[in-house]
């Protein structure tokens, strides 16, 4: 079984250790005994969305964010097709404002983004700064992250996550990120799947019963992980109160 991750953009989106999203799937799905090959990718350089089966994009600064997007624009009909054929992206931090209708900066100026689900972002001058707690039905447990963002998303119709502690896509909303067939887009920086070992075996399972149907998913125990998140969720829930 072989697996490529592409990690768009790896030197300009890669704030808060995003980069540890791709090593925590890169190291689970090897112990299902995967072959993972991983594309670097960054300004210019040429992809191929239909050889992908992944693709990761991390969170960035404003400006370099609004250079991903110019760079993204000429894939632009080629992710949307990657999309519909179910294919996987992750999207944490301020990227999944990428794939929305247009993004507004702190000067008004709109930047007409990939156009491909119907949300856009609003940078603000404020920031949004707090550790959060979110449940998904993707998953039984609920998820834990960190959110330092100073950007928003506005209409969005299919969030991924409720908020149980924290903010969601802007303030006093009750609901974050976004999802749409196989692409998950979230403000969690943390990083995601590191923090959240039973949101990264869903998507281990979910990438392999798509590409292999008859794949049986080994149930490899993960105390260490596991034990970190109890630890931390209790923690969270402690300093909440």
């Amino acid at each position: 079984m072989k697996i490529v991750i592409a990690h768009l953009y790896y030197d300009l989106m890669n704030l808060y250790g995003e980069s540890g999203n791709v090593k925590a799937l890169k190291k689970y799905l090897e112990e299902q005994g995967v072959k993972v090959t991983i594309k670097f990718l960054s300004l210019n350089d040429t992809m191929d969305f239909a050889t992908y089966d992944f693709v990761y994009i991390g969170a960035g600064s404003e400006n370099n964010r609004l250079l991903v997007l110019k760079d993204l624009k000429r894939y632009q009909k080629d992710i949307k097709r990657f999309i519909d054929e179910n294919k996987f992206i992750l999207a944490t931090g301020n990227a999944h404002e990428i794939f929305g209708q247009y993004i507004i900066d702190l000067n008004h100026k709109k930047h007409k983004a990939l156009s491909i689900f119907d949300y856009y972002a609003k940078d603000v001058d404020f920031r949004i700064v707090d550790e959060v707690y979110f449940e998904t039905p993707l998953v039984k447990k609920p998820l834990i992250g960190f959110q330092n963002q100073a950007s928003i998303l506005r209409d969005n119709p299919h969030p991924l996550f409720t908020v149980i502690m924290g903010v969601g896509s802007y303030p006093n909303s009750k609901t974050e990120g976004f999802r749409y067939h196989n692409f998950y887009g979230t403000y969690i920086t943390g990083p995601l799947l590191i923090r959240n070992p039973h949101f990264t075996k869903y998507l281990v399972k979910t990438i392999l019963k798509n590409k292999y149907p008859d794949y049986k998913y080994k149930n490899i125990n993960k105390n260490i992980e596991e034990t970190a998140y109890r630890n931390f969720t209790k923690h969270l829930l402690s300093i909440k109160q």
